[in-house]
């Protein structure tokens, strides 16, 4: 029961956009601390993520993993889905 250490990067996000086939667009926040005035301030990344069955919908708490890419833009793939959408 070892558990194996992956070496792919991985990020949790905020499902925003469902309207491609097999793809989301999940919006990764992330807090970080600005050089002059030392605030901390939010950034957000968007990704385009590997869907395979199409089961995340808009505002869907997703897992994403990296791996090889799929095509010109997508490079994340879809590991679980933490919370589903109300």
């Amino acid at each position: 029961m070892a558990e194996e250490k992956s070496n792919k990067k991985t990020n949790i996000g905020e499902v925003v956009s469902d309207k491609m086939d097999k793809t989301v667009v999940v919006a990764v926040e992330r807090k970080t601390q600005h050089s002059l005035y030392k605030r901390v301030i939010k950034r957000t990344s968007k990704f385009k993520a590997h869907d395979e069955n199409n089961e995340c919908n808009e505002g869907d708490i997703v897992k994403i993993v990296e791996t090889r890419p799929i095509s010109k833009q997508k490079s994340w793939k879809v590991e679980e889905i933490i919370r589903k959408a109300k």
